[in-house]
């Protein structure tokens, strides 16, 4: 039997969003980004909110938002890098649903985030990223499923259709 509640966690650039958005459609399922969805109830970028409010703030929304998606049925969630590592949200998810942890290893994260805007943990160096990228994969491997992130996303999502 098919979850009711499939929630994607990785670190950022794993391909959450584009891998959520595929599986939703393939399963009829409808699709969530929790970055998206604080996006558009502050009416600010995530870099906007971390300027002006703070990391701690914006976590507090993360696990706000996740809270209403636990109940929810027939979605798929895109969790934001940071809340998919977060222990008490990990295994609220885990007892709600599937969690699918899109493993990415360090250079490809590089290939595709060097370049992109709106990341605020991207401006604090590489050596920062490689650290909590270690320190979340030690929460993120609690997931239900593994899936290296390094195919395609239809690749991706046809894999975990067949784990289904």
């Amino acid at each position: 039997m098919k979850p009711t509640r499939i929630f994607l966690v990785g670190f950022m650039c794993s391909g959450k969003s584009t891998v959520g958005k595929l599986l939703a459609d393939k399963l009829g399922y409808t699709f969530w980004d929790i970055d998206q969805v604080i996006e558009e109830r502050e009416g600010k970028s995530i870099e906007e909110i971390f300027k002006s409010k703070g990391e701690e703030y914006f976590r507090n929304l993360e696990r706000n938002v996740l809270e209403e998606f636990l109940e929810k049925e027939r979605v798929v969630v895109s969790t934001g890098g940071g809340l998919g590592a977060n222990p008490t949200a990990m295994e609220k998810m885990k007892s709600a649903g599937l969690v699918v942890w899109l493993d990415l290893d360090f250079e490809t994260f590089l290939q595709r985030c060097a370049h992109q805007e709106g990341r605020p943990l991207l401006k604090r160096g590489l050596d920062y990223l490689r650290v909590l990228m270690e320190e979340r994969e030690k929460v993120y491997r609690l997931a239900h499923i593994r899936l290296k992130a390094d195919k395609p996303p239809d690749a991706l999502v046809e894999g975990l259709l067949s784990q289904l």
